[in-house]
């Protein structure tokens, strides 16, 4: 009978010591899936950022968490390089606070395009954002800018070889460690020639569908093609 009970007892100290070495509580947190990048989304000229709504519905559809998506205000009638670039570049900062995040990614529309380049460029943003998207954005600039460029800023700021894109486009078109991306429609009615929203080593993305310039908010395509490419690492 001793002998017996002696083995029991070895048996189930052998178990014990299984159970407590096959998934320890720290490991198994080290392998919970991390948080995406918040998501800045940017709009174009005389907009808000109320226009993002269906794109951003699409994100938490995807499983994006609500708190990880948010949408910067700005006058859009102001210059890119001298105000726009350094409050976006406090809004990022703001972002990163909230979330605790290291990195954020950019959504651009449009004009929205063109303050958040600078901040990528000349005001340190590269170390801060992880992927960087334009939707139909004037990149090399738009002939239909001149037609409000004498009071307007942001037009003046849109149209070819300004102070705002010679600057931008005089070295790297898509510098730093950031990722790039652009999406373009050949029947866009506002970025002339269409082809302009393309940048050298970006991820440069013609439509299928014949995209209208604000078609690109809503396109589910196009929604699901800058999900893909901010999960790319």
């Amino acid at each position: 009978m001793r002998r017996r009970h002696g083995i029991a007892t070895v048996s189930a100290f052998y178990a014990l010591l299984t159970l407590a070495t096959a998934a320890p509580p720290a490991q198994a947190a080290a392998q919970a899936p991390a948080q995406p990048n918040p998501v800045i989304f940017i709009h174009g000229r005389n907009a808000d950022p109320g226009v993002w709504g269906r794109m951003q519905a699409d994100f938490t559809a995807a499983g994006y968490p609500t708190d990880r998506l948010f949408g910067w205000s700005y006058d859009t009638a102001q210059s890119s390089n001298e105000v726009l670039a350094a409050r976006l570049s406090a809004y990022v900062d703001d972002v990163l606070a909230q979330t605790h995040a290291a990195k954020a990614d950019i959504v651009a529309h449009s004009l929205g395009s063109l303050p958040s380049r600078w901040y990528l460029e000349f005001g340190g943003g590269t170390a801060k954002t992880a992927h960087w998207v334009s939707l139909a954005g004037p990149n090399h600039g738009t002939q239909i800018a001149w037609l409000c460029a004498l009071w307007d800023q942001g037009c003046k700021d849109m149209t070819p070889d300004s102070y705002v894109l010679s600057h931008l486009n005089q070295a790297s078109e898509t510098p730093g460690p950031t990722r790039y991306a652009t999406w373009w429609s050949s029947c866009d009615e506002q970025i002339t020639p269409a082809v302009s929203t393309e940048l050298a080593g970006a991820a440069n993305t013609r439509t299928a569908a014949c995209l209208r310039h604000n078609d690109f908010l809503t396109d589910p395509t196009v929604s699901q093609g800058v999900r893909d490419f901010l999960a790319t690492p």
